[in-house]
């Protein structure tokens, strides 16, 4: 699956995937106000990934499929 991921304006460590620039429609509006917005960060093929710095690519796949969007959140 090819993906785009975004990065939030106000939390600059938090990124989105989405499917495409479409996706964005079953991201919550309150999540794009908390996050000040979103700017391009890059496009990937998760199928092309066998990881990913802060996430399983199989389940950034599965969570897209299912809600929409994945969140990645900086590590605690």
């Amino acid at each position: 699956m090819k993906c785009i991921v975004y990065q939030g304006r106000r939390k600059p460590d938090h990124y989105l995937f989405v499917e495409s620039e479409a996706g964005f429609g079953r991201v919550p509006e309150a999540l794009t106000r908390l996050f000040g917005g979103f700017q391009l960060v890059m496009e990937l093929d998760l199928a092309a990934r066998s990881k990913l710095a802060g996430a399983d690519p199989a389940a950034v796949e599965s969570q897209i499929m299912e809600v929409g969007y994945y969140l990645q959140l900086p590590p605690r």
